[in-house]
């Protein structure tokens, strides 16, 4: 058998076997023990019950929370209002309240419950947990909420791939319009779908919609220019940096937290993880702490945009060069 034949047999298993270790290792070593690292926590109430008891998860738990204490109940209830801190120990006469936001995630609002409970057990004193901003009754976990992400980055991958490769034939001009047009659909026919499998995501739906479609835009547009510049190697590469390594880097619905502090370090600069916090945001605290997401996945559309402009006005000069002309 000639060596060119043995090549092309050669590769796929060679190529397939590659991808599967890498996944494996990108994806175990952040997954392969997962602890909480730095979840925000509110306390407030007297030094001589809240000190020891910081004192004691900084000696027991290194790195686990980050503390902030807070003058009254009220300014601690505040802060979980506005994403400041996932959950607020207040510490009253009438008994110790933990006040959980279920919009965090169920993995962070069940590993400060868990442990504060378990605090105060060996105290023997009883913890009340009240939790507000909870997901819509029917995604009470967020499950479904971040599989619309998920569902959105693969639909985004393919459009952008499919508006490029092969035959597509879409000018540079039209290509972003066209994208424009892939998100808008997706950004509403997925929030609708979710919504009815959800039984409905309320007050939130239209912000939802108005995500969707920009994280939409912005995954098309980037893997779009990845293929103009380098083809379908392009969008391989475009889809394991900034979707698989982005996914990994969120936590999935466990969230970033419980991840290495290389993942935890890069999570906030992906679209994953924005996009994700931003739909808690939308659906969960009326809005609240969305403005960062947003401009992380505008600049990431952005990207997109400017590097699909710039192969366009590079095609162009090769296009207008004479014949006979140096490269």
């Amino acid at each position: 058998m000639e060596r060119r034949s043995l090549e092309s047999l050669a590769r796929p298993v060679v190529a397939g076997v590659a991808i599967l270790v890498i996944l494996l290792l990108v994806i175990g070593a952040a997954i392969r023990d997962p602890k909480p690292h730095d979840i925000a926590v509110g306390v407030t109430g007297p030094a001589q019950a809240i000190d020891p008891l910081v004192a004691g998860f900084r000696q027991n738990a290194p790195g686990a929370f980050s503390f902030t204490t807070y003058d009254s109940a009220d300014a601690a209830r505040a802060a979980v209002d506005d994403r400041s801190v996932a959950a607020a120990l207040i510490v009253a006469p009438s008994g110790p309240t933990l006040v959980v936001a279920g919009g965090a995630g169920e993995a962070i609002t069940g590993a400060v419950s868990g442990a504060f409970g378990a605090a105060f057990k060996a105290q023997g004193t009883e913890l009340a947990i009240e939790t507000v901003h909870p997901f819509p009754a029917g995604d009470s976990h967020g499950v479904l909420l971040f599989f619309l992400v998920l569902a959105t980055l693969v639909a985004s991958i393919v459009a952008g791939a499919l508006a490029t490769l092969g035959g597509a034939g879409i000018r540079s001009t039209t290509l972003a319009p066209v994208l424009a047009a892939f998100a808008l659909a997706a950004g509403v026919l997925g929030v609708l779908t979710a919504s009815w499998l959800a039984d409905g995501y309320g007050d939130g739906t239209w912000t939802l919609m108005g995500l969707a479609a920009l994280l939409a835009f912005a995954i098309s547009t980037v893997v779009a220019a990845c293929a103009r510049w380098a083809g379908a190697p392009g969008v391989a590469l475009g889809a394991f940096v900034v979707v698989l390594l982005g996914i990994v880097s969120a936590g999935g619905p466990l969230g970033s937290s419980f991840l290495p502090d290389a993942y935890r370090a890069i999570a906030p600069w992906l679209p994953v993880a924005p996009a994700y916090s931003a739909m808690r945001g939308a659906l969960a605290f009326g809005g609240v702490g969305m403005a960062e997401p947003i401009l992380v996945l505008a600049g990431w559309t952005l990207i997109g945009l400017v590097a699909l402009a710039a192969r366009g006005a590079a095609r162009g000069g090769l296009a207008r060069r004479p014949l006979g002309a140096v490269a």
